[in-house]
């Protein structure tokens, strides 16, 4: 089915066609037309699945028309977790509206806020928001809702994951009763339904389940290493396999810069990017990243979902993190536009816990693979399929794993 019998006019679908789009995902084909007919929606789909555009195009439809937004007023707001996502979001935006006459802007802490709040006098369309700067604006009365048509929470169950669901709670109470409200969620966890109970009534639910034609093709393997080898690992296959690219995940500020410091010693250029560097910083590295002009960067989990590359070429956990979920949403910022991703995860033997939520999360075990020079001294067991977290999810379960000899 094209985008054109979705119910979306041709200006939309000609900005879609420019960015090599030709025939809708199965979340887009499902949440399009709800969103266009009013409903209030929840939606589950993996990264990597379209969900952006599933929100975005129906929104500026429905917006078309709208008489233009008076001052201080927006017409339709997203709240991201991350000020990486909320670029990213507000980027689509003005890819998929080049050829409409509305306005959209991205807001965020960590930044100055007077450029925010002098744009705002003249009143956006659509604002891609974080929870935090979003209420400071709020309270400094440099935004007002009472014109607000729709309210979307992008990546809802990150954003619970980070502490913001009093925030949600405060500017939900804030914006009007009448409006259309859309949720969308990698999982639907318990708190995420919960959130949802309080946010959204009378909602529609749908959940796209991962199959062989819509998931990214990603490559995994996890190769065993003591925690002491691991920067010599990775210099090792940087080195040895010519890589082109990769985006290597590591879980502190601290261990970034230390890793980013090791590399170079080696000869090999890169780049740390964590909530410790400046705004500005991080955008050019980002944008850098995406260019091609940085091969490898090195980032703690706030990239996680703030990096959207069609042609990235692989991903390393350098380490596993400790969230099986975020296991899924680092990897999937590979194997994009139908290309072949590459996932490979360095396991000590401090890691076995969460390697065995991992492949009970994804309901497979990942492929082990052994580097000649850099066999552990203390071997990782074989993956105990009866692990389980201790908050295990009541919804999405896979089912048991299968014994491996």
């Amino acid at each position: 089915m094209p985008f054109s019998k979705l119910g979306l006019s041709d200006p939309i679908v000609q900005a879609v066609t420019e960015q090599g789009y030709e025939t809708p995902t199965p979340i887009q084909e499902k949440a399009i037309p709800l969103i266009l007919a009013g409903k209030n929606l929840i939606a589950a789909a993996q990264t990597g699945t379209g969900k952006t555009a599933s929100f975005v195009l129906p929104i500026l439809q429905n917006l078309i028309d709208a008489p233009p937004v008076r001052a201080k007023r927006i017409r339709a707001l997203i709240l991201t977790p991350t000020r990486e996502l909320a670029i990213q979001v507000d980027a689509n935006i003005a890819l998929y509206s080049k050829h409409l006459n509305l306005t959209s802007m991205a807001m965020f802490g960590g930044v100055d806020s007077e450029p925010q709040k002098e744009r705002l006098i003249e009143g956006v369309d659509i604002l891609v928001a974080t929870p935090g700067r979003l209420l400071d604006m709020y309270t400094r009365r440099a935004i007002h809702f009472d014109e607000l048509e729709i309210l979307v929470l992008d990546e809802a169950d990150r954003m619970l994951d980070m502490g913001f669901i009093a925030d949600i709670n405060k500017i939900v109470e804030r914006l009007p009763e009448k409006r259309q409200n859309l949720l969308f969620s990698a999982t639907l966890s318990q708190q995420v339904r919960f959130l949802a109970k309080t946010a959204i009534e009378n909602a529609v639910e749908i959940a796209i389940k991962p199959d062989s034609g819509t998931m990214p093709k990603i490559e995994q393997c996890l190769i065993p290493v003591d925690k002491d080898c691991k920067s010599a690992l990775l210099s090792f296959l940087i080195s040895e396999n010519n890589w082109d690219q990769a985006l290597i995940f590591i879980e502190t500020k601290r261990g970034a810069a230390k890793l980013v410091s090791q590399l170079e010693k080696r000869g090999i250029k890169a780049e740390a990017l964590h909530s410790g560097r400046s705004q500005a910083v991080r955008a050019q590295l980002l944008e850098d990243f995406k260019s091609g002009s940085l091969k490898f960067m090195v980032a703690t989990g706030i990239a996680a979902r703030g990096i959207d590359i069609d042609s990235l070429s692989r991903v390393v956990n350098y380490d596993l993190p400790d969230e099986a979920d975020d296991y899924v949403h680092r990897i999937g910022r590979t194997g994009r536009a139908g290309a072949i991703g590459e996932a490979i995860s360095f396991v000590s033997r401090d890691d076995f816990r969460n390697l065995c939520a991992i492949e009970n999360r994804l309901g497979e075990f990942i492929t082990r693979k052994e580097i000649p020079g850099f066999t552990p001294r203390l071997a990782i067991p074989n993956s105990d399929v009866s692990y389980a977290p201790k908050k295990a999810p009541k919804s999405g379960r896979r089912k048991p794993l299968k014994s491996r000899n």
